[in-house]
């Protein structure tokens, strides 16, 4: 068994909670009422999502050679 990691964003909602994307895994999405549901929910989540990769004999994405970089820019709001 091969440990992954992969990166998530939080984003609070409006009405309350927080919505959790995972970049390395398209259509990732999930939600929890407070930051840490939100992370576990991730965690089940992205382990199904590599559960149906497995079962269609798809490709697993890592993170491996990824980079990020924050940018802050100027605008006019």
């Amino acid at each position: 068994m091969r440990l992954l990691s992969y990166r998530i964003l939080l984003g609070k909602e409006p009405e309350g909670g927080y919505t959790v994307i995972v970049p390395s895994l398209p259509g990732c999405v999930t939600y929890g009422d407070t930051i840490e549901e939100a992370i576990e929910m991730a965690k089940e989540a992205i382990e199904l999502y590599i559960e149906s990769l497995k079962e269609h004999d798809e490709e697993i994405p890592t993170e491996e050679g990824t980079l990020e970089y924050t940018l802050t820019v100027k605008a006019r709001a």
